[in-house]
């Protein structure tokens, strides 16, 4: 297995899937059994997963995201949804925190201060969403390095599209799309471009 390092350096946005290649139900479990090990405002874990993998679905979520071959070609292709309401008491993950001894009184007070000043408007839900979700998506790709899998992911896309035909309600927003799947060897890609570094991105104040 790589290492954490190894992981970082050779995870690649990879354009090129080999479409004869299947990704088994076993890996994609481990992938994001470990994937949801991501941080979310007070654990509240605000995300849902479409896994698209049937022909018929690959081509629907195709004709939504812009004609992007590597939706019809990776075995699947996740679509990562954040829940603009998971921040009310109806989320049962606010009660996990009964598990670690946080009293009752403690949990209620998060829940009205969630409601009442962190998330108390239509902008603030949808970034409560977006925000947390994208831990997610980029803990997920990591994940999917880790056990070998290369990735994709997507913002080129129609999200009323892709809401209306994967029954996806108006409280949620589609954060983006992920794919995953083993790499075309026939192709090659480009060198990694330059990251900016430590002294071109960072103000010590």
């Amino acid at each position: 297995m790589k290492d954490l390092k190894e992981v970082y350096e050779e995870r690649r946005s990879v354009n090129f899937f080999d479409s004869s290649k299947d990704l088994d139900e076993e890996t994609l479990k481990k992938i994001m059994d470990l994937a949801v090990l991501a941080p979310s405002a007070f654990n509240l874990q605000p995300w849902e997963v479409i896994a698209v993998k049937s022909p018929e679905a690959k081509q629907r979520l195709y004709d939504a995201a812009l004609k992007q071959p590597k939706i019809l070609a990776a075995p699947v292709t996740l679509i990562m949804v954040g829940d603009k309401d998971a921040y009310t008491e109806a989320n049962e993950a606010w009660w996990y925190m009964r598990d670690v001894g946080i009293p009752d009184d403690k949990i209620l007070g998060n829940i009205d201060f969630a409601k009442n000043v962190l998330y108390n408007t239509d902008l603030k839900r949808n970034n409560f969403a977006v925000r947390n979700t994208s831990f997610l998506c980029m803990s997920l790709m990591y994940a999917a390095k880790y056990y070998g899998v290369e990735s994709h992911a997507m913002i080129g896309f129609e999200e009323d599209k892709i809401k209306r035909e994967f029954n996806i309600p108006d409280n949620k927003v589609v954060v983006l799309l992920i794919s995953l799947g083993y790499f075309d060897e026939s192709k090659t890609l480009y060198p990694r471009l330059r990251r900016k570094k430590y002294e071109e991105i960072v103000k010590v104040v």
